[in-house]
């Protein structure tokens, strides 16, 4: 191969590698660009989003602290609460796990009132699992038909 056509083949797989990498980042955007579900759309069919990751915005209400709970690892976990999310369709419980294995006393992240953006876990009833409740720290989701969001992450709202 002469030089003039090794030069044209390399700036050729140097543009190719740019424009793959440009495709990729721009795909990545996108899906980090996850647009929020309504809590209406959930409750509307929650064996749709059974462990599907969602975002979810709205108003934190009625924040409160678990007590310390026992996962059937053995492990005690602490600093977990609750609070329900109240957008313009409905409110869903959200839960947001303890640290376990750590023993401390942590306050909750969020306050009454405060708007957020949460990136959480749907657990729908009649799936099998648990639920973090104040009836014991967990209940059987089947028993009790409950809905619930698991946080992942929950950041303040921007508006």
């Amino acid at each position: 191969m002469s030089d003039d056509a090794s030069h044209a083949a390399r700036y050729l797989r140097i543009g190719l590698l740019s424009c793959m990498t440009l495709l990729v980042l721009a795909e990545a955007g996108m899906v980090s660009a996850q647009e929020a579900v309504t809590v209406q759309e959930i409750l509307a069919d929650p064996a749709l989003f059974h462990l599907r990751q969602i975002t979810l915005r709205g108003t934190v209400r009625n924040v409160q602290a678990l007590d310390p709970y026992e996962i059937p690892a053995g492990s005690t976990c602490y600093g977990g609460y609750l609070f329900n999310l109240e957008d313009d369709t409905a409110t869903l419980p959200v839960a947001v796990p303890g640290l376990c294995g750590v023993p401390m006393v942590k306050d909750p992240d969020v306050e009454d009132g405060a708007r957020v953006t949460v990136d959480a876990t749907v657990q729908a009833p009649s799936h099998g699992g648990y639920a973090l409740s104040f009836k014991g720290g967990k209940i059987a989701m089947d028993q009790e038909g409950v809905v619930q969001a698991i946080a992942n992450r929950i950041t303040p709202l921007v508006e």
